[in-house]
């Protein structure tokens, strides 16, 4: 049996077939939450239940000493967790972040990937962990933890 994808994640894989699919797309989830365009986010990877979102090492992402600032890396881990809940979800429920909860385990001195991942089977209605890690360029995790959804039915119109 297969399970019809929702109109995020076709978009996706439409867009993505084109040169330049994973730039535009990632700039057209920037468009619709502008703060995430503020660290260049790249998504690299995007399925059913997982979202990998490249963060570059840059100047407006830096703090004092040189690193990633970890405010950066949650704004990629957030948007990860956003593009993924948009692209999972069922078309019946909705979400809603509830909170974060993250351990900054390592220094962020390269390249970062953020990825958001969940077990199919969590999609039902109440609180929801969503796993999120940052990985620098040598695999090494940065910043873990999980964002908290809210996840409820759609009213019926």
């Amino acid at each position: 049996m297969t399970t019809k994808i929702n109109k995020v994640m076709g978009l996706y894989q439409k867009v993505t077939r084109y040169p330049f699919g994973h730039h535009i797309f990632s700039k057209m989830v920037s468009r619709m939450a502008p703060y995430f365009g503020t660290v260049n986010p790249y998504i690299q990877t995007l399925k059913p239940n997982r979202c990998e979102v490249l963060i570059k090492k840059h100047k407006k992402v830096q703090n004092h000493i040189g690193t990633m600032h970890v405010i950066a890396i949650c704004n990629g881990l957030e948007m990860a967790m956003g593009t993924m809940a948009e692209a999972s979800i069922a078309k019946h429920l909705r979400w809603i972040p509830k909170g974060m909860s993250l351990d900054y385990t390592a220094k962020a001195g390269s390249d970062i990937v953020c990825v958001a991942q969940v077990h199919p089977d969590q999609w039902q209605t109440g609180d929801m962990f969503v796993d999120v890690k940052a990985y620098d360029s040598n695999g090494v995790v940065v910043v873990k933890g999980h964002i908290k959804l809210w996840i409820s039915e759609k009213p019926i119109k």
